[in-house]
């Protein structure tokens, strides 16, 4: 994910020109990337619960755990993009 976006700034801006199976094709792919997030997530979940606490400390204090935290606060920062985006999307299907 590109660190240096701040979806505060492309809130107000138009949606620009797109093709409808572009648009769709796009929808489609983002669709597949948040279910696999989700069910990454879940299952991050559900391994933190089967490891003991000095395994837990241990692996929360890695690079690799911070970059997964750092993606999912982008992830919720991108939100309201991906709700324009799919009101976008309604409003094309609706024409």
């Amino acid at each position: 994910m590109n660190d240096t976006h701040d979806s505060s700034t492309t809130n107000d801006a138009p949606l620009p020109a797109l093709d409808y199976e572009h648009a769709r094709l796009a929808f489609s792919i983002i669709q597949v990337l948040l279910e696999t997030n989700d069910a990454t997530g879940d299952l991050v979940a559900l391994m933190a619960q089967a490891l003991d606490e000095d395994t837990k400390h241990a692996l929360t204090n890695t690079p690799v755990w911070t970059n997964y935290l750092d993606s999912r606060r982008a992830l919720h920062a991108a939100q309201a993009d991906m709700e324009k985006f799919s009101e976008a999307m309604n409003k094309l299907e609706e024409a």
